[in-house]
């Protein structure tokens, strides 16, 4: 998006290895009446840049947005809000992968001048973590080997998603980390199945309702592995009250067709969920109405949104996912960084963390919902400067209950199992 002396104009980038035809597809303000629509005969090949004016159909002002559709008007590919202009740019900084912000100079056709923003989005210049620079191991000696992924900490128990479809109930070992628990099958983790007792999730992140798991454990997936070629975007739902060695989804929310296209494993890394009263306290914009969120308008569901993150895009998904199975889209918007592996809402600060593994050296952003609704980074940064620089690819905070001398606990899932160990915990300040 640009101003000054340059007429309004919406530039797109192709990050891919092929050439993409968007002839038809469709570009929008905030008011859905307004549309530009892209010539006929018009490819955008790899690593391309084109500009399009769009002040022949609408102007983009100080508090406004842009938005891309596929040709069918309705199936939106990526959105970006604003609540003063920018001189003289908004861009993407790194190009394509990161969240937008306030660009050098003006770029049409070219790389954005992202001067020395490196990850974009507000804060740029990553900063000391926000707690203890020590990091202690807290699980036993190759207890889960390698694959352990998203975490979720729900009082004295701790959730883990394992890829290659298992689900961990841990609790805690009376030394400051935690183990398997040993009752109802939960041993050596549970099976998990997709609905009807077929496939293999690729489970890679988990989260809970303000219900707890009494309503269910609620994981992300990015495939089946028995098809591990062909992506799966999936939410799977699990009843985890009984027991037996296996889990079977009881619904499943299928988002593929709704999202861009992405590598098989490189889809949907992190998950969490947030009540609709943090969103509507916050004044939450919803995407799909471009008006503030109403829970109302959406039947029967959680009482809140699932927010997901993808490891190829760094991109963030807000879903309201209802009981009948359906889904809305909510929410669209960069992490900010190459890649998403974790999505944790900590409600005591009313902030989502986004987590990056090894691929961004290990940092940590977070965001808030700004004046405009939309989520917004308010901080950049570094792993604690005790722990290597591991794969992690789970994160989850204590709860406000555990906080001691100003600070809580939290902790991280190392994918590779480094040194034996898989969990590792720090704290943050409260």
């Amino acid at each position: 998006m640009t101003t000054g002396d340059v007429n309004d104009s919406i530039e797109l980038y192709n990050k891919g290895t092929a050439t993409v035809d968007v002839s038809g597809w469709i570009l929008k303000d905030n008011d859905k009446d307004h549309t530009y629509k892209i010539a006929s005969g018009t490819l955008l090949g790899p690593g391309a840049y084109k500009a399009f004016d769009v002040s022949g159909k609408f102007g983009l002002g100080s508090d406004d947005m842009a938005r891309l559709y596929l040709a069918d008007g309705t199936t939106q590919v990526d959105s970006f809000s604003w609540s003063e202009h920018s001189d003289p740019s908004w861009s993407r900084c790194p190009d394509g992968t990161g969240a937008f912000e306030r660009a050098a100079t003006v770029t049409l056709g070219g790389p954005d001048d992202c001067g020395t923003g490196g990850e974009g989005g507000g804060s740029t210049t990553p900063t000391a973590w926000p707690g203890s620079s020590s990091v202690a191991t807290a699980d036993g000696s190759n207890v889960f080997g390698q694959d352990l992924s998203g975490l979720y900490q729900e009082g004295g128990v701790l959730w883990a998603a394992q890829n290659g479809g298992r689900l961990w109930r841990l609790v805690r070992d009376g030394s400051g980390g935690w183990k398997p628990d040993t009752a109802g099958g939960w041993s050596s983790g549970r099976t998990l199945r997709f609905p009807g007792g077929s496939g293999t999730p690729d489970s890679e992140g988990v989260t809970l309702t303000g219900a707890g798991s009494t309503a269910g454990a609620f994981v992300a997936g990015e495939r089946d592995g028995d098809a591990s070629g062909t992506s799966r975007l999936s939410v799977l739902k699990y009843d985890v009250s009984g027991s037996g060695s296996s889990l079977t989804a009881a619904k499943e929310w299928n988002l593929t067709s709704d999202l861009p296209s992405t590598g098989s494993n490189l889809g949907f890394e992190g998950i969490t969920w947030i009540p609709d009263t943090a969103l509507t306290g916050a004044g939450f914009k919803d995407a799909s109405t471009g008006a503030a969120y109403d829970p109302a308008r959406y039947s029967g569901h959680s009482g809140g949104v699932f927010f997901v993150g993808v490891e190829g895009t760094g991109m963030i998904y807000g879903y309201v996912l209802a009981d009948s199975g359906s889904y809305t889209r909510v929410a669209s918007f960069s992490s900010g960084m190459s890649g998403v592996m974790e999505l944790q809402w900590e409600a005591q600060a009313s902030r989502l963390w986004a987590v990056c593994d090894d691929t961004c050296d290990g940092r940590h952003r977070t965001l808030k919902i700004d004046a405009t609704g939309v989520f917004t980074t308010t901080g950049l940064f570094n792993r604690p400067s005790g722990m290597p620089d591991y794969n992690n690819e789970g994160f989850t905070l204590a709860g406000a209950d555990e906080c001691v001398a100003g600070a809580k606990p939290v902790y991280w899932a190392d994918d590779s199992n480094d040194g034996g160990h898989a969990l590792r915990r720090g704290t943050i300040t409260c």
